[in-house]
């Protein structure tokens, strides 16, 4: 793959940021790898590992100069952060994102983007549980796709341009309007983090079961739960506070089947919960043919080597 960008900039080093580094190293996609976070500490295990080429101890020291500016930082942190690189933006440079909510990060980014610099949000829909500078790794995005949105008046050029980058880390892409994003995205991933976050809850606050029998009995299901709701904190409350109309939309049909299932158990109407059950096994078996997932048992987990 040919080089994409000559400088890239990439603010706040966690999982997606640092994956980005690994993955542009793999294809040979930028000819400079800038980078900044907010925590002296991330930066000094930036610096540490060789993760960017040049670790900045401020974001617009980082912005300056850049081709692409990748803003991977909490959705509650973007405006701050546009706001102080807006400045030093040079004339033709391209600002991206990869927050997982876009309307409420475009209203708050592109007011301090310059004229003749282009902003083309975009959300990478992979990740992991963990986050940190360490936590990144290459292969992240590989097959996964990544929507672009632009914004009324984007350069064709600039995303056809940000579109070969993504597809350059192995990424699939895809182009949407922020309000249709923000809704898939709430049925996708805002709408069963809160479910796993809740679950995880009701697990702890029910004293009838043992810390010690959550743990050891997890293989049940409880465990999956619990892999998603170990996700970053600030990332997810900053992301249900930005995604407000759509998640509490679909919270409410949410609402309204566990009520229908919850009487069909009652009543013991078996026929209502099979093709319920029915209908959501086809979903599973989509997702698997369109490549984005496995059916290999226990969700592909590498088992430990007996020793």
């Amino acid at each position: 793959m040919a080089q994409v960008y000559d400088r890239v900039a990439l603010i706040g080093l966690g999982l997606i940021a640092s994956s980005m580094c690994h993955a542009m190293r793999r294809a040979g996609l930028a000819g400079e790898i800038v980078g900044y976070a907010r925590s002296a500490e991330t930066r000094e295990i930036a610096r540490e590992i060789g993760l960017c080429d040049i670790v900045c101890d401020s974001a617009a020291e980082a912005a300056k100069d850049a081709d692409l500016v990748l803003l991977c930082v909490p959705v509650g942190a973007m405006e701050s952060v546009a706001q102080e690189i807006g400045p030093v933006l040079k004339k033709g440079a391209t600002v991206s994102d990869v927050g997982s909510v876009k309307r409420t990060v475009i209203d708050a980014v592109a007011p301090h983007i310059p004229q003749g610099v282009h902003f083309i949000p975009a959300h990478p829909l992979a990740g992991t549980e963990h986050s940190g500078p360490r936590s990144g790794f290459a292969e992240l995005f590989d097959n996964r796709y990544t929507i672009i949105v632009p914004v009324a008046g984007s350069d064709p050029a600039a995303v056809a341009q940000l579109e070969t980058f993504w597809r350059g880390m192995g990424a699939l892409t895809d182009e949407m309007d922020a309000d249709h994003h923000d809704l898939v995205l709430a049925v996708t991933s805002h709408t069963p983090h809160l479910i796993a976050y809740t679950m995880v809850g009701v697990a702890d606050d029910l004293r009838r079961v043992t810390d010690s029998e959550v743990i050891k009995y997890s293989a049940a299901g409880f465990r999956d739960f619990t892999r998603i709701a170990a996700s970053d904190p600030v990332m997810w409350r900053d992301v249900f506070l930005n995604n407000k109309e759509a998640t509490l939309e679909i919270l409410g049909r949410f609402t309204e089947e566990l009520f229908a299932l919850q009487r069909a158990i009652r009543q013991g109407d078996g026929d209502h919960l099979h093709d319920y059950f029915t209908r959501t096994r086809s979903i599973r078996r989509g997702i698997i043919e369109a490549g984005q997932d496995t059916d290999a048992p226990d969700f592909g987990r590498v088992k430990p080597r007996k020793e």
